[in-house]
C-alpha cells in the first residue's frame, strides 16, 4: 500500500463504502488496459469512437502539473483546489443570500444542495489526501457572489468545467478507490450542471459528449477569473 494515502473509507455521499485499504491491493493494474475501449468511447463523439476519440482524449488527459506532485496525489491535489474553489463560491454566494432575486425560489434551493455537495467532496479528498492536502486558499468572487445572473452563469461555468476535469484525469488515475470517489463526484458535477442549467435556461446538454479537459486548461481558466487571490 502507498503510505502517502490514506484512504481508509471515503464516503462521498455513501458512493464510495468499505473495502478501500483492501482494493488498493489492486492499483497496480492499468484501467486503461481493463476498459480502454470503453474510456474512449465515453470520450468520443462520433460513430467509430474508439478509433476517432482516443487521440483526443489521452491530449486532454495531461497529469497536473509537477508543483501538485506526483501520480494519484497530484491528481488528488488538483481535483481538491477545484472543490476548495466550488465550496468557497457557494458558501458565500449562500451567506449573501444571492438566490433571493428568484422569485422561484429555485436557485435558493439549487444553492443549498450544492453547498452540501461541494463541503463532502472536499472533505472526502481532503481524507484521501491526508497530511499532503492542500491548504484552502484565499478566494474573492466579486459579483459573482452577490449578482443573481452572475452568480447562475458562474455556477454553470464551474459546473462544466469540473465535469472536464475530472473526465480529464480518470484515465491517468492509478487506485480504484480514488477512480470510484472521482467517478461519483463527476456524476454529481455534471447533475449540478444540468440544474442550474434548466433553472436559468442555458444549454442542458450542449452536446451528446462531454469533452474532457487537461488540468492545464482547467487551471489556465480559473487563473484568468482571478477568483484565487492567495
Amino acid at each position: 500500500m502507498n503510505p502517502e494515502l490514506h484512504l481508509g473509507q471515503i464516503d462521498v455521499d455513501g458512493a464510495v463504502r468499505e473495502g478501500a485499504e483492501e482494493a488498493y491491493q489492486d492499483t497496480r493494474l492499468s484501467f486503461l488496459k481493463k476498459a480502454g475501449v470503453g474510456v474512449a468511447g465515453v470520450a468520443g463523439s462520433g460513430a467509430v469512437l474508439g478509433a476517432l476519440a482516443a487521440p483526443a482524449a489521452m491530449a486532454a488527459g495531461r497529469p497536473p502539473a509537477k508543483t501538485f506532485g506526483h501520480g494519484d496525489i497530484a491528481i488528488l491535489r488538483f481535483a481538491l483546489t477545484l472543490e476548495y474553489l466550488e465550496m468557497a463560491f457557494y458558501d458565500q454566494a449562500d451567506h449573501n443570500n444571492v438566490g433571493a432575486g428568484d422569485s422561484t425560489g429555485k436557485t435558493t434551493t439549487f444553492l443549498k444542495v450544492v453547498r452540501k455537495d461541494e463541503d463532502a467532496h472536499v472533505r472526502a479528498l481532503k481524507t484521501a489526501l491526508g497530511s499532503k492536502a492542500l491548504k484552502k486558499p484565499k478566494f474573492n468572487f466579486g459579483a459573482a457572489v452577490t449578482d443573481l445572473a452572475t452568480f447562475q452563469q458562474t455556477a454553470y461555468t464551474l459546473e462544466k468545467t469540473g465535469v472536464g476535469a475530472y473526465s480529464g484525469q480518470a484515465g491517468n488515475i492509478k487506485s480504484k478507490p480514488i477512480l470510484l470517489t472521482a467517478l461519483s463526484i463527476v456524476t454529481i458535477e455534471a447533475r449540478h450542471t444540468g440544474a442550474i442549467a434548466s433553472i436559468t435556461g442555458l444549454p442542458i446538454a450542449p452536446s451528446p459528449f462531454d469533452k474532457p479537459l487537461s488540468a492545464d486548461k482547467v487551471l489556465d481558466g480559473v487563473k484568468k477569473t482571478k477568483f484565487i487571490v492567495g
